[in-house]
């Protein structure tokens, strides 16, 4: 049977003919003009998915190399800082070699104590070191200077030394641009006010010492002349030795001189948060090296001691039966890492303890399986003073760099050729905690480095894949593109000799 093909079926069948060539050149087209095989996910739904997984790694890949562009600046910085801080310190060291001989006059020795002094705010600038506008050696208080300079006593006198440290430290109101020296003439331990001579001009001339407090008071204020007072616990004050004349091998003397008080934050910082469920109204502490958050519950308060439990997985489970030190307070409870003191008030039963440890590492990451702490912690590297305590090292405040330099200035000012000599192996042991900080910043370093370079190798094979996936082939595309001209003319040309015809003509 024979079909009848009207002008209408004949007009939209050429129409459909044309578009679908045009459709095709124009595809063909906008390819060359992308350079791209793939321009929508239709175009092959399986490689447009390869294609925008490849363009995330590569956004992700681009991230890490500006995060290691950030630590090397972070970390060049911290080098080169520690490094002037080393050659620093052996220009001091080189001073103080020439103050502990004992040809070297009063004279020759205040003249060097002042160019210490001028050394030691260089010191606080390098340890104030910024990138970018943030402290690099504050921990994570980036916009907070790590260091600001203050007064700080230490005493010939290990007796008083221990009675100061157990009765809570001691505070200096004031200033001072030379160090005082304290001696004291006598003993009172029923007043707690020991008579004292105190000199400012490295001990030529002396003025009578004088308290700011009423005899009897269980913390005494000496005034120190020009403003300047120290505030000490009366129980420091009655293990004074009474000074036969102005010879400092004898009795207990006082150095106040400078020091530099760290502004920062460290990875010993702990936070207590107390939840008195139980009706409590304690408060408390922790000190210690925490590794994660600690929850203590107050079991039994009942007795001579408390009964508590801890968790250590956010209380999801409990060690129980831990006894507490006799009540205080302070009452302390071994968790741990360290120790909860209740310092003020009584717990209840059912009280809660949250110690938050904080963290002072700012880490940075450089790889998708690496990290890296581009700043550091003042104290670790300096020492200072931190939470009115002076910063230890292995239970030894040898190698804590402000104390020691701070201590020599003292020293200088007051002719004390023992002090200046004992110095010495102290900035070693000061050079040496630099040098350690900086071998540890040389190695993170090298590790940005590393990183950068196998960054780099994941993105050239990252930009590969994109390319074989998503790329045209631009001979293969010239060549169909010319071949779909050509085609797309003859369907123009064929097209418009079949719309021609028509019976009409015959008529």
């Amino acid at each position: 049977m024979a079909l009848r093909v009207t002008q209408q079926m004949l007009y939209g069948t050429v129409i459909n003919q044309n578009n679908a060539s045009l459709a095709r050149l124009m595809a063909t087209n906008e390819q060359a003009s992308t350079q791209k095989r793939i321009n929508a996910p239709s175009d092959d739904p399986n490689g447009a998915v390869q294609v925008l997984g490849t363009r995330t790694d590569l956004s992700q890949l681009g991230q890490y190399q500006s995060n290691i562009t950030s630590a090397k600046g972070w970390l060049n910085q911290a080098d080169s800082t520690l490094s002037s801080t080393s050659t620093l310190i052996t220009t001091i060291k080189s001073y103080a070699e020439q103050a502990a001989t004992g040809t070297v006059t009063q004279e020759n020795r205040n003249e060097i104590a002042t160019q210490i002094r001028q050394y030691f705010g260089q010191l606080i600038s390098l340890a104030n070191t910024t990138y970018n506008g943030d402290s690099i050696f504050a921990g994570q208080k980036t916009n907070t200077a790590a260091y600001t300079q203050g007064l700080w006593m230490n005493s010939n006198d290990a007796t008083f030394d221990a009675a100061v440290s157990a009765s809570g430290g001691f505070a200096i109101s004031g200033g001072s641009d030379e160090t005082v020296l304290v001696q004291f003439m006598g003993t009172d331990p029923t007043n707690y006010q020991p008579a004292f001579q105190y000199s400012s001009d490295g001990g030529t001339t002396w003025n009578n010492g004088t308290y700011a407090t009423a005899p009897g008071a269980s913390s005494q204020t000496l005034n120190l002349g020009s403003g300047l007072t120290m505030d000490l616990d009366a129980n420091a004050l009655t293990n004074v030795t009474a000074c036969a004349d102005h010879n400092d091998s004898d009795g207990t003397w006082m150095w106040i001189r400078p020091t530099a008080v760290y502004q920062g934050n460290t990875n010993q910082d702990v936070t207590v948060f107390s939840v008195d469920t139980g009706g409590g109204t304690a408060t408390a502490s922790a000190s210690g090296t925490f590794s994660g958050n600690v929850m203590v519950r107050m079991d039994d308060t009942s007795g001579p001691q408390y009964q508590y439990s801890y968790s250590t997985d956010g209380g999801t489970s409990w060690v129980t039966g831990n006894t507490s030190s006799n009540i205080g307070p302070p009452t302390t409870l071994a968790v741990p890492g360290g120790l909860l003191t209740i310092t003020a008030g009584a717990p209840a039963d059912g009280d809660q303890f949250f110690i938050q440890p904080s963290t002072a590492d700012i880490p940075i990451g450089i790889s998708p399986t690496d990290s890296v702490v581009v700043n550091g912690v003042g104290t670790e590297i300096f020492g200072g003073i931190d939470n009115n305590r002076a910063v230890t090292f292995s239970g030894s405040n040898a190698g804590n760099l402000f104390e020691t330099v701070g201590k020599l200035v003292g020293y200088l000012e007051t002719n004390n050729q023992h002090g200046i000599q004992n110095c010495l192996d102290d900035l070693t042991a000061s050079q040496n905690q630099v040098l350690v900080a900086a071998s540890s910043v040389g190695a993170r370093e090298n590790r940005v480095t590393s990183a950068g370079t196998m960054v780099t190798t994941l993105q050239e094979n990252a930009t590969s894949t994109l390319s074989n996936v998503e790329d045209a082939d631009l001979t293969a595309l010239i060549t169909t593109l010319s071949e779909q001209e050509l085609a797309y003319q003859a369907v123009l040309k064929s097209s418009s000799m079949v719309m021609d015809m028509s019976l009409v003509k015959y008529i």
